[in-house]
């Protein structure tokens, strides 16, 4: 009697991505052929349309508008099955890269990945989209805007499920970094290991949420997220708490006993800022240094408006400063660059370099008014310095 001969194969995937191939034949004897490996494989272009939000049909349509199974000689079956083991892959690391020091740490064996590659996935995990950051800027990172994120995607078109994705690592990272002292570039990639381009822009997110800086009025929607990431840096190195101005305008006693971190504006700073409003009785002297240092450096029309309005640009500029020791004032600053400043500048036909011309010599002239209080004076500076910045910054259309 003959037997018949009857053939499997087996594969395993153990959680450690550790694949074992088993071939059994039999006829009248077995034999067993064993591969082990335990790489864990990415396909960064997979993995890309994964981050972007793409389901596995959209990724698997995507490759082969790319031409993918013409490169390879294969069928869309192939091609598919590829793309779903995958996804499936993804989907068992989404948990690591919440994070992502586990992924990376000594004697991690789960997932078995070069450090080139775990950099990329972290790195591409955690990226933004401009156009998505500037619509969830300055709102609570609640539940119900989470639910909002459709309208979101719709007027971005972005992805929802990239949308969602941005908006938790966002959460996650000012949950972490909010009470953490110290700076909070390094404080994100420590904690995040992105890159330092990635981390300053979660960095000016937290600054804005952490201080509840207003930016969703009418009158902001022409601002980018560029502008308020140039003006959150602009005062996380020169406004905070731990930058290079703060330790000497602060009493000694009060520095040894409060955890700084330079999410938080310089209260004593902003204090000391209300002696700026001595200016406002120097309005002549002012004037008059201001006025004969752009003769001649503007042109007659712009010289003529600068003149004859500058009580009004001066006293937006020195009322601003003064005020901004209350936390309504602080928490509107962006809304009353535009109204107090912008706007008018913007009606009288001012240039951004026009607009520049005007606060290089405008800061100077106030220091000079000051030689006689030089703390008032480095107040005065160190005020300015992010003011026009700043404006310079979202003078634009």
């Amino acid at each position: 009697m003959k037997y018949g001969r009857y053939c499997w194969r087996v594969v395993f995937l153990f959680p450690q991505f550790c694949k074992i191939l088993f071939t059994f034949s039999i006829d009248m004897e077995c034999s067993v052929d064993v591969f082990v490996g335990n790489t864990t494989v990415i396909d960064p272009e997979i993995y890309q349309l994964w981050v972007d939000g793409n389901s596995a049909h959209e990724a698997a349509d995507v490759l082969q508008k790319r031409g993918i199974l013409q490169q390879w000689g294969a069928n869309m079956d192939l091609l598919m099955s590829d793309v779903l083991d995958h996804y499936r892959t993804f989907h068992m690391l989404e948990k690591t890269l919440h994070t992502p020091l586990k992924l990376t740490a000594t004697g991690e064996w789960t997932f078995q990945i070069d450090g080139d590659t775990q950099q990329l996935l972290i790195e591409k995990y955690y990226e933004l989209d401009d156009v998505v950051v500037r619509e969830v800027l300055g709102k609570k990172l609640s539940s119900r805007h989470r639910k909002d994120l459709d309208e979101v995607s719709e007027k971005t078109a972005i992805s929802l499920r990239s949308c969602r994705r941005q908006f938790d690592n966002v959460k996650r990272i000012h949950k972490l970094v909010e009470e953490l002292p110290g700076h909070i570039v390094n404080n994100i990639q420590h904690n995040f290991l992105l890159s330092t381009e990635l981390s300053r822009k979660y960095a000016a997110v937290v600054f804005i949420a952490v201080n509840r800086f207003e930016t969703t009025k009418r009158k902001l929607q022409y601002l980018n997220f560029s502008d308020f990431y140039h003006c959150a840096h602009q005062m996380i190195e020169h406004w905070s708490s731990t930058s290079c101005h703060a330790t000497s305008m602060r009493n000694q006693s009060e520095t040894e006993t409060e955890i700084e971190t330079d999410l938080d504006v310089d209260r004593g700073f902003l204090h000391d800022l209300r002696e700026v409003r001595i200016l406002l009785d120097k309005e002549k002297e002012l004037k008059h240094l201001v006025c004969s240092q752009l003769k001649g450096r503007l042109t007659d029309k712009i010289y003529s408006d600068m003149e004859s309005s500058f009580k009004t640009h001066s006293r937006s500029l020195v009322l601003l400063a003064g005020n901004l020791n209350r936390s309504r004032e602080l928490r509107s600053l962006f809304v009353d660059l535009v109204e107090r400043c912008v706007e008018p500048l913007r009606q009288a036909r001012w240039t951004s370099r026009d607009l520049r011309l005007f606060l290089d010599y405008y800061t100077p002239a106030g220091v000079q008014l000051f030689k006689s209080d030089s703390a008032t004076a480095l107040v005065w500076e160190r005020y300015m310095k992010v003011i026009s910045s700043c404006l310079v910054k979202i003078y634009h259309n």
